[in-house]
């Protein structure tokens, strides 16, 4: 049996969308770390963000703060010992692969092997459109994920790595050092058939968020076939979705907790973008939300179609008190069961 592995969110870039500002600081970064740690949570994953959505600017007057995660993830190893650290996700069509690259084996190697690549193109495409305006009215988001996760396989397999596509390219760069796992970790995030498909052809895992059982299994298939048409080995792919949770004794309580919290706020802006098509209702049934039997038994679901990683969990709360606490019941409550 695989072992079964649990990761919570940090809150890199979540202020104003799952939690009302003022929330993040460097010191809240590095305690949510600290405590999942001491929890027993297997990772901790940072998202990112570069400039504030245009839902968040009209809900709040002050300007959110969002931490670099590379920068806070190596905090967050140094202030741990065993702990992975991941960003979930880290949005390829904003970075030049080279840097990138650069920036992805420096924190392996600094976190003696301990990073995880969470890699997407964004919930957001008023973000690509804010920070890239002239490539947005030419290129397809999809496109340039693919050419970049292309282009960083090539600097972390070859000792000199030339690329040619059609947004980038770089030639005969000898990147050094290479990370020190070997394949290096990328998981590719997003609930499309095609990222599924990205996932088999490109990753290391896939990760999906808040998606029905049903869906997910349909689509871990998708995932599976495209690896086989590369030639991979189908098994090697880890299935890590991204879910919201929201726990206590009793479901009815879970769920007035959930809808009380800025973490629901996000989900119904979601509904936008990454999660079209979900009703209200829809994000309670696909989440971790509900009392204890209730995410045991939806886990279970989830582990019985193949899922071995919950990534990056989204603890709800209105402050940094609730979210701790949040984690605590999880990892009294629902994780030992899986262990």
């Amino acid at each position: 049996m695989k072992k079964i592995e649990f990761g919570a969110a940090l809150p890199t870039g979540m202020e104003g969308l799952m939690y009302r500002p003022p929330f993040t600081t460097p010191e809240v970064i590095v305690e949510v770390a600290q405590q999942a740690e001491a929890l027993g949570f297997d990772h901790v994953w940072g998202n990112e963000h570069f400039t504030t959505q245009d839902y968040v600017r009209q809900e709040f007057a002050s300007v959110p703060n969002y931490y670099d995660p590379f920068v806070s993830l190596s905090f967050c190893a140094a202030a741990t010992k065993k702990l992975r650290i991941a960003t979930c996700i880290t949005v390829i069509p904003l970075h030049d692969p080279v840097i990138l690259a650069k920036q992805v084996a420096t924190l392996d190697r600094f976190s003696g092997g301990r990073f995880i690549l969470g890699a997407g193109t964004g919930a957001y495409r008023e973000e690509f459109e804010a920070l890239r305006p002239t490539l947005a009215k030419t290129a397809k988001r999809s496109d340039l994920i693919n050419e970049g996760l292309e282009a960083m396989r090539l600097l972390f397999t070859e000792r000199v790595a030339s690329y040619a596509g059609r947004y980038f390219e770089f030639k005969g760069v000898e990147l050094a050092p290479k990370p020190v796992q070997d394949p290096f970790p990328i998981y590719v995030g997003g609930n499309a058939e095609a990222v599924a498909r990205r996932a088999g052809r490109f990753g290391q895992g896939w990760i999906p968020a808040g998606m029905p059982v049903s869906q997910m299994a349909k689509l871990i298939g998708s995932v599976k076939a495209a690896a086989r048409e590369a030639g991979r080995d189908e098994n090697t792919v880890v299935i890590a979705p991204q879910f919201l949770a929201c726990l206590d004794k009793d479901r009815e309580t879970a769920i007035a907790k959930f809808k009380t919290s800025q973490v629901y706020q996000h989900a119904l802006s979601l509904a936008k973008s990454t999660l079209r098509g979900q009703s209200p209702d829809a994000y309670i049934e696909n989440n971790l939300i509900g009392s204890f039997d209730d995410v045991r038994g939806k886990i279970q679901q989830y582990i019985d179609i193949g899922v071995t990683c919950f990534a990056g969990i989204i603890f709800s709360g209105n402050n940094l008190a609730d979210v701790l606490e949040q984690m605590k019941l999880f990892a009294g409550e629902i994780a030992p069961q899986f262990r």
